[in-house]
């Protein structure tokens, strides 16, 4: 199993859109609204990294209103 932590940066007014659709994504564990230099962090599990970012590439980057995201991979 891995997992990645994605923090992500939208643009003004999108961020509960985002999140909602975010949290409708397979393999989403959670995402939610935050506080700080990013405005959602989210939670994605899958067999392994390339299926997470496939993921990522595939579904969560096309979302419209996300302006960055930055990705961290769980280790241990």
């Amino acid at each position: 199993m891995a997992r990645v932590y994605l923090l992500v940066n939208v643009l003004p007014g999108k961020d509960v859109f985002i999140r909602d659709t975010l949290r409708g994504i397979r393999g989403v564990v959670s995402a939610d609204v935050v506080t700080g230099h990013y405005d959602i962090a989210a939670v994605i599990e899958g067999k392994d990294t390339k299926e997470i970012f496939d993921k990522i590439f595939e579904k969560v980057r096309k979302i419209k209103g996300i302006n960055r995201t930055e990705t961290f991979v769980a280790v241990e």
